[in-house]
């Protein structure tokens, strides 16, 4: 798994809203990287709204917050629609941003990992707890406090 004082690696995907993300277009800004296991389940959905309930806080501070799943890009379409979550989702459909990560379970799911990142692009804080509130709590921490 990719480590605090790593750089993240770079990926160019799909995202909701019919466009692709490079996170390297996003450096000069912090980022909020967050990976979960499938769209519209009980703690993705709770983890998700956690960022859109604090988006607008984490944007007058310049945060990104970007959330990723192998899902496909109709799902997080969908996923996106139903809860106005404001922020890009990536559709990891190949699962290459998730294995490049080390989050990808044998199952071929992303397990819940939020990579906190610094403006230059290394890697500040990994939350790696199942629990969905405590990835939200972390990052509102590092850069709204």
């Amino acid at each position: 798994m990719v480590g605090v004082g790593d750089l993240a690696p770079d990926f160019d995907a799909k995202v909701t809203g019919g466009t692709r993300l490079k996170l390297s277009s996003l450096r000069g800004a912090p980022v909020v990287l967050y990976f979960y296991p499938e769209a519209d389940t009980s703690g993705c959905t709770l983890e998700s709204k956690g960022f859109r309930d604090y988006y607008t806080e984490f944007r007058a501070r310049k945060v990104h917050v970007v959330g990723v799943s192998v899902d496909d890009v109709e799902a997080q379409e969908a996923f996106a629609g139903k809860y106005q979550l404001p922020f890009p989702l990536v559709a990891d459909t190949s699962k290459e941003v998730a294995t490049a990560y080390g989050v990808l379970r044998p199952s071929g799911r992303a397990r819940r990992v939020t990579f906190l990142i610094g403006p230059d692009g290394k890697v500040l804080e990994i939350v790696d707890q199942p629990a969905a509130p405590v990835h939200v709590d972390r990052a509102r921490e590092r850069f709204l406090s």
